[in-house]
């Protein structure tokens, strides 16, 4: 046993590496634990190699669009496949090399290896023990795969494997179209690979809104064919895999396992703190302190499985680091729930979910895009915007969106919710025409119009014109 350590982080993610920031500012008696590659999940194999495929695959999916705007010659384009593979790994080695400089000075303080917890002080990494006075594990997540579905070695594909091929098969099934399937089958669809979404949620990429599932699902079918009716079953077939679902049966080269991710928790030692676990072999957590019950360590991050997103990474690894180094534990409020799927049209959900409001308490205004004045001029015109809001007072709850530039209408939204504001205070906001937002102004005026009226000298009160040009 060495000297008592203040703090032992374990993980060395988008978590581990913002818990880092923050015990560096107050401390350099501390210890890095990490095992496997260094570089955050998002910079490796999620959010960044993902984008740089879907930027690629949109940019080439545009030449559809070429004839409505006078251009010629679309249909002889061309995508050289292992290209684009090659610029994704290259993007993703620059991103990771970015993240892996915040720990590459720690000298001693770093160490490549497995931990276990051997109590709430105390971590062994193979012969040696270490102790510290608080303990931060943000050890991650990774893709989670059937047990069943490991006999078929590489031709199961996760986000972890998707981004080192070579080049891409002809035929794929991704199973699950949460958030990570529907934006990776598009963007397969979009390079010219024959792809089938397979999901047993009837709801796709994480909406809980009929209506805006509706308007996605009828998008999605004219790329690729979608099944959520059933449970996917896998099967071999010579070189490749069957996969069945109810009535559906096809055969594909390479299935892509998108059913989620599972914390990086198991015999990490959990069960050593002397605290019930539930079914997950999840210790009670306070997600405000991201304390383990009144234990002196903290889960943050994926490990958790609260919050799969880099923004609530960075959060935890910053309330964690902030706790583990103080006191007396700082209680944060945490933000606004905001989710966004870069499908084409993007999909976002800000606030309070459609499932989650009591349907008698709220108010509903929605704005399709189909005419939406500068949508149809970007030959973007398609999808559907629904917002919800407090039926006594008209301050806004929330939204679930499948829209053009939805990413950035989302932010505007999480805004006006984390200031409490209501409806006619967002339409005294300027519009400027034309942008898409004002299709999101018209989701307000919807809602407005169920509310009692304002003042005739609010400019909250001003119509719309009617007219598609206009409005």
């Amino acid at each position: 046993m060495e000297k008592t350590l203040d703090v032992i982080i374990i993980g060395a993610g988008s978590a581990g590496l913002a818990a880092l920031q923050e015990v560096r500012k107050r401390t350099e008696n501390f210890l890095l634990i990490n095992d496997g590659p260094y570089g955050t999940t998002c910079a490796r194999v999620g959010c960044m190699p993902s984008k740089a495929l879907i930027e690629a695959a949109n940019a080439f999916h545009r030449r559809h669009s070429f004839d409505a705007f006078g251009i010629r010659g679309g249909a002889a384009l061309s995508i050289d496949v292992p290209a684009v593979l090659q610029r994704v790994r290259a993007l993703r080695d620059d991103f990771v090399a970015g993240t892996v400089k915040a720990s590459d000075d720690l000298g001693e303080r770093s160490l490549a290896g497995r931990a276990t917890l051997l109590d709430a002080q105390t971590v062994a990494v193979g012969k040696r023990r270490y102790h510290a006075r608080r303990i931060i594990i943000a050890c991650g997540s990774q893709p989670l795969i059937p047990d069943a579905w490991r006999a078929f070695g590489e031709r199961i594909v996760t986000t972890d494997t998707l981004f080192e091929m070579e080049t891409l098969p002809r035929r794929m099934a991704v199973v699950g179209l949460g958030a990570i399937g529907v934006e990776i089958a598009q963007a397969l669809s979009r390079l010219g690979v024959e792809v089938t979404g397979f999901g047993a949620n009837p709801r796709l990429a994480g909406l809980s809104d009929e209506a805006v599932d509706l308007a996605l699902r009828e998008l999605l079918q004219k790329e690729f064919p979608l099944h959520t009716a059933a449970s996917a079953e896998l099967s071999p077939a010579g070189d490749g895999i069957e996969v069945r679902s109810g009535s559906v049966r096809v055969i594909v080269d390479r299935v892509i396992a998108a059913i989620g991710r599972r914390p990086n928790i198991a015999g990490i030692g959990l069960e050593a703190l002397g605290v019930e676990l539930d079914a997950r072999g999840m210790p009670p957590v306070n997600p405000n302190t991201l304390q383990i019950a009144d234990l002196p360590i903290f889960l943050a991050g994926d490990a958790n499985g609260r919050a799969a997103l880099l923004h609530e990474a960075a959060d935890e690894g910053h309330i964690a680091g902030i706790n583990a180094t103080s006191t007396e534990l700082r209680c944060f409020r945490r933000r606004t729930p905001l989710a966004i799927v870069f499908a084409d049209p993007n999909v976002a959900v800000v606030g309070q979910r459609f499932a989650e409001l009591d349907a008698a308490q709220v108010l509903i205004g929605q704005a399709s895009f189909k005419r939406q004045g500068r949508a149809r001029t970007a030959e973007k015109n398609k999808g559907l915007l629904r917002l919800y809001a407090e039926r006594s007072s008209g301050r806004l709850l929330g939204g679930e969106m499948c829209v053009p530039a939805g990413e950035h209408m989302a932010h505007v939204l999480a805004l006006a919710i984390e200031r409490q504001l209501g409806v006619q205070e967002l339409l005294r906001l300027p519009f400027y025409h034309p942008v898409l937002e004002e299709g999101m102004r018209s989701a307000l005026r919807e809602l407005s119009s169920q509310l009692p009226a304002g003042s005739n000298s609010d400019l909250a009160s001003c119509g719309a014109y009617q007219a598609e040009a206009l409005d």
